[in-house]
């Protein structure tokens, strides 16, 4: 089974960080060029991770807090600690201008990308957001889909994501921001560490208070309550990892995630195999895989063509 795009950019982070502390010879070592031939796709990542290792130290240098060439190597290990962050950088992403930088995701990718104050934010699928770094304040613009933020403690600076009406404040912190497609006005908080506000913009009523393991919904409207929901959430987050986890969603519903992610759609033809409820971890990209278990599972029957996947009743023999 080849390896994700995700798990190639933890590879190449590490290896960039080896390259970095090690001055490796990537012509002369024959690990290394064992994994680039390994796949296609290694080459350009270590490319990536290369690079942004070069944006950090740049972005150190500018703000001069560079550290002595002896404390180097756990500024580099960071990098690894983020998940792979900066092997998912795209080349040409300036992290350390000021002016306002808009990240975009296409159809069924999702990428991790180092901030200059030192955050890291994962984009879901089909995602846009501007990210505007000041010297006293960090504004993010979610325009559409979905982000989850590692934030790097700056109480000088709130770190603040706004999402239509809705605003949420955070200074050291992880949390996702979810706006809901087709124009509904609903977006989903959750968080993951620490302690955020949120809030709607024009509404007269205090921030919602939330910590680790809550959830809430906001919107124009009266916001549905804080719940807290742990599990929910990491299920919830699962595609960071570019996984969907499936806890007794409905067929219609695993379909509707599945098909956020792949230009091959699933249609459920059956609606009452439709309403049937499923568990399981997928790959966000492998949608036959699910059909095949919801097949041998439910003993449905299984068409598919080059743009569609159609799951439906077995048919009577």
């Amino acid at each position: 089974m080849s390896p994700s795009a995700s798990e190639i950019d933890d590879e190449a982070a590490l290896w960039a960080v080896r390259i970095d502390a090690r001055g490796l010879d990537g012509v002369e070592d024959p690990e290394l060029q064992a994994w680039l031939a390994g796949d296609h796709r290694r080459a350009g990542a270590l490319l990536r991770a290369q690079a942004a290792i070069s944006f950090l130290d740049r972005g150190r240098a500018l703000a001069g807090s560079v550290p002595a060439v002896e404390g180097r190597g756990p500024s580099r290990r960071a990098l690894i600690a983020a998940g792979g962050a900066a092997a998912a950088m795209v080349g040409g992403v300036g992290l350390w201008t000021l002016r306002p930088r808009r990240l975009d995701t296409g159809l069924g990718e999702i990428r991790r990308v180092p901030l200059a104050d030192g955050s890291m934010v994962a984009i879901n699928t089909s995602s846009a957001l501007e990210v505007d770094i000041k010297a006293r304040a960090r504004d993010i613009v979610l325009k559409q889909g979905e982000a989850w933020f590692q934030v790097a403690k700056d109480a000088k600076r709130p770190f603040v994501v706004s999402a239509g009406p809705v605003r949420v404040r955070a200074v050291g912190t992880a949390f996702s921001v979810r706006r809901s497609e087709r124009g509904d006005p609903r977006v989903d908080v959750m968080v993951t560490e620490g302690v955020v506000e949120a809030w709607v913009e024009g509404v007269d009523a205090p921030p919602h208070r939330l910590s680790a393991g809550d959830m809430i919904v906001l919107a124009s409207a009266a916001p549905t309550p804080v719940t807290e929901s742990p599990s929910e959430i990491e299920r919830s987050l699962a595609w960071r990892n570019g996984e969907i986890s499936l806890d007794g969603e409905s067929l219609e519903e695993a379909a509707r995630l599945f098909n956020r992610y792949n230009s091959r759609q699933i249609v459920i033809q059956d609606p009452d195999l439709a309403k049937e409820r499923f568990v399981g971890l997928f790959q966000t990209n492998a949608p036959e895989s699910f059909a095949a278990a919801v097949a041998a599972t439910l003993g449905a029957d299984v068409d598919t063509d080059a743009r569609t996947i159609r799951i439906g009743r077995a048919r009577a023999s």
